[in-house]
């Protein structure tokens, strides 16, 4: 192997602090080192030069920069060894910028030293480096879309006439979700099924759009590019092809009614029914719960659509991307017993209210008392039921609350300007483009706004009487209604669990689905190729679904686009000789690529290069092709060859938090002691037991395993399984003598730099506390000699 090794000056960013020829010439004593240069800018297109030339007339088989992090430059200087011949892959990088110069500019001659020992583990790694090749797939261009509400409509009509193939499926027998069923929508105030309507027949027109109501999927097998659905369409009993829509002489002539889900329980329909008027397809359905097989819907059929012998139909996709719009459900408000829902007719809920408040709803528009059938003149509003609320395990807010009922009690006045219109909030949270002027037109039409929570709704002989807290007034009070809206929080969708389950998506602490990351993936599930669009992943206003519809198809598009896929090589294999087949790695995948028969399989399209499978083989026997064991533990090995100072750290830190956080202390200039070396790996869950006793028997005062916050980790769980893993090897290091509090672990963001530093110096200070490792042996011998 022959090393070239390149130190950047980085203006006096680096020089300032380190004393580079000291680098240079400690670089050229290095084992398979042939060349060690110091270049004023090695990002300049003089220093790429450099090392393209010296790769040519040098014959260099890797290279090592010792410059800035290599989460800023380590693409560049990728390109620059490729376009000289080497792989991309030849390259190793040594952080002495931001995790040295920076971060010791008061402590010269140590920074220096641990410069010296990060170069010495850059070229012991590079020395273990293999060239990998990027390997193109084939990849199908069609497009499941799962869930027809209003972000699955959007997802499926872009990627439609954008060209590609789309399998929308549903599970009911009409699309439009609940928007189809909400009368008009803030902050416009425009009717809700006007707007979506065209939508809704704009895909059923779309010849590049297959629609499927009526179905579920009930299997999902294959990775980014060729996944393979199996799912069923249910039977309607009604013909698609032969029924006109017009349902009146079939429901009319059924003589069962029972309550309708569609208003909520508000209103009635027959067994035989069209979910909405506005339903695509406008295909009748039979209730096979309902009916009791009269026959009499079939007679009446002018189309002779009414088919008995109907039945269930499987269907078989092959797509490359699949997006999921499963929606939410609203939250259960006979949970809340103290408001008296179930118990009390005139307690209805802000979907019931909703349907009353629609021309085609159950009370055609009116507002009415239930009990009574009398219109309501005074109507309380209660907020955030089921939302911010530990007793129910919904703390978190449903954001689209506030803004529905303002809108509901702007309607309600309109229609009945003397109507007597309440809001019990806790806070207004009206803060979307339009929203402040929306909640101060609600305050101009008269609407009252009380401050405070609801205790208890009770019914008495003329009507529902609210008990109330006003923190403005500092008073309990109680006061009379003719009808009670609890505005309901929205709560993840149960019926989105089977989907779930089968693509292995995470959850939130609050039952969502998981994102990639809320900021930067906020459409991107933690499986290649699955995208998750609207309330899927938490509560969110029909516009931001709309959005990521639209984001979700555009992620899709340029996935599929290309008509081939790369695939990273930089992930897990398994060698078969040395496989038992325990399953272990099963278990701890988080992105399910690893299956077993006889012995392990990785899925390398869906592996994400975790290295969390590797840590927990107990044989070994999967190998990453980049952060392998042998080039760790080189690291370890070269980091230890010279204990500099006293204590001395072997620092394992996460790719995408710890270390980008260790980077942050750089840039922000924050200072902590220099007796950490720092070894950079994708995950926490990466960090073998091996690892980590390596270091130890080394010489090592300290180990640090520092990865993303709990619940924040980039690859879902693998901080978790490193927790599991050190508390092991706490226990272990206790039983062979060594005071366990030389492990520690540090979980951290991107951006708490700060928090980090802070780690480093605790764990320092500890340590000197502690003394050299060994010390507890020494002390526990009688002699008091190790």
């Amino acid at each position: 192997m022959r090393i070239g090794v390149y130190i950047c000056h980085c203006g006096l960013n680096i020089a300032a602090t380190l004393d580079v020829e000291e680098l240079r010439r400690f670089a050229e004593t290095l084992p398979n080192v042939v060349v060690a240069r110091d270049i004023q800018f090695t990002c300049s297109d003089a220093g790429q030069n450099t090392i393209k030339s010296d790769i040519a007339e040098l014959k260099l088989d890797a290279v090592v920069v010792a410059a800035c992090s290599p989460r800023l430059h380590e693409p560049t200087f990728r390109r620059t060894i490729t376009e000289a011949g080497l792989n991309q892959y030849m390259l190793e990088m040594a952080n002495i910028r931001e995790q040295c110069s920076w971060v010791h500019m008061d402590s010269p001659a140590l920074a220096t030293q641990k410069a010296k020992d990060l170069i010495a583990m850059a070229v012991a790694k590079a020395a273990l480096l293999r060239p990998l090749e990027t390997e193109s797939v084939p990849v199908s261009r069609d497009v499941l879309v799962i869930g027809g509400g209003v972000a699955g409509i959007s997802a499926a009509l872009d990627l439609a006439n954008a060209g590609l193939r789309v399998y929308l499926v549903e599970r009911r027998p009409t699309i439009g979700g609940y928007m189809a069923l909400l009368t008009d929508v803030f902050p416009t105030n425009d009717c809700s099924i006007c707007v979506l309507a065209p939508k809704m027949a704009e895909v059923y027109a779309n010849p590049m759009i297959k629609l499927m109501t009526y179905s579920e999927i009930l299997a999902i097998e294959g990775t980014v590019g060729h996944f393979r659905v199996t799912g069923v369409t249910k039977p309607r009993y009604v013909d698609p092809t032969l029924c006109k829509g017009c349902i009146n002489e079939c429901s009319g002539a059924c003589p069962v009614e029972v309550p309708n889900e569609y208003d909520f329980g508000l209103g009635k329909r027959k067994a035989i029914y069209m979910a909405i008027p506005q339903s695509v397809p406008l295909v009748a359905c039979i209730d096979t719960d309902a009916c009791i097989g009269c026959g009499l819907c079939a007679e009446a059929c002018p189309a002779d659509a009414v088919k008995y012998d109907q039945q269930s139909e499987e269907f078989k996709l092959d797509v490359g991307a699949i997006i999921v719009a499963t929606g939410w459900q609203p939250f259960d408000a006979s949970r809340k017993e103290e408001y008296g829902f179930g118990r009390y007719r005139d307690v209805v809920t802000t979907l019931q209210i909703e349907r009353m408040l629609n021309a085609a709803g159950p009370t055609r528009g009116e507002i009415v008392r239930p009990s009574t059938g009398e219109i309501a003149r005074s109507i309380a509003f209660i907020q955030c039921v089921g939302s911010r609320d530990h007793t129910v395990g919904n703390p978190y807010c449903s954001r689209i609350c506030c803004m529905a009922s303002l809108k509901n009690a702007q309607l309600i006045k309109e229609r009945y300007p003397d109507a007597d219109v309440a809001i019990h909030y806790i806070d207004i949270r009206a803060g979307g483009e339009g929203y402040e002027e929306f909640y101060l037109r609600a305050q101009r039409l008269g609407i009252n706004f009380i401050r405070g929570r609801v205790s208890s709704v009770e019914e008495g002989d003329d009507g529902l009487y609210v008990h109330y807290e006003d923190t403005l007034l500092g008073k309990t009070l109680m006061k009379r209604y003719d009808l009670v809206v609890l505005s309901i929080g929205l709560e993840a969708n149960r019926d989105a669990e089977v989907v779930g389950n089968l693509l292995g998506l995470s959850r939130r602490p609050d039952r969502f689905f998981e994102i990639a990351h809320p900021k930067m993936r906020p459409v991107e599930a933690h499986i290649d190729g699955v995208f998750i669009a609207g309330c899927a992943s938490g509560p969110k206003e029909i516009q931001v679904s709309i959005a990521q519809g639209s984001a979700a198809a555009s992620k899709a598009m340029q996935l599929l686009f290309k008509g081939e896929i790369e695939l990273d090589p930089t992930v897990a294999f398994v060698d078969r000789e040395k496989c038992i087949g325990c399953k272990l790695c099963v278990d701890t995948c988080p992105s399910r690529a690893i299956s077993v028969k006889d012995t392990a399989f990785v899925d390398e399209a869906r592996c994400k290069g975790c290295g969390t499978c590797a840590a927990a083989c107990p044989v070994d026997a999967i190998e990453m092709r980049l952060f392998s064991d042998e080039q760790i533990l080189a690291q370890i090995r070269a980091a230890t060859a010279v204990k500099g100072e006293y204590p001395f750290i072997v620092g394992f830190l996460c790719n995408w938090c710890s270390y980008a956080g260790a980077d942050l202390a750089g840039t922000s200039r924050i200072q902590y002691p220099t007796n950490i070396r720092i070894i950079r790996v994708m995950c926490a869950g990466r960090v073998d037991p091996s690892f980590v006793l390596e270091a130890f028997r080394r010489g090592a005062d300290g180990v640090l395993v520092a990865g993303c916050r709990i619940g924040e980790c980039h690859y879902v769980s693998g901080n978790l399984h490193a927790l599991q893993r050190v508390e092991v090897l706490r226990g272990l290091l206790r039983e062979i003598g060594i005071d366990p509090r030389r492990l520690k672990v540090a979980w951290c963001a991107a951006s708490e730099g700060d928090v980090l530093a802070r780690k480093i110096q605790e764990f320092v200070e500890e340590l000197r506390d502690l003394g050299p490792v060994g010390t507890e042996l020494a002390a526990a011998l009688p002699s008091g000699k190790v």
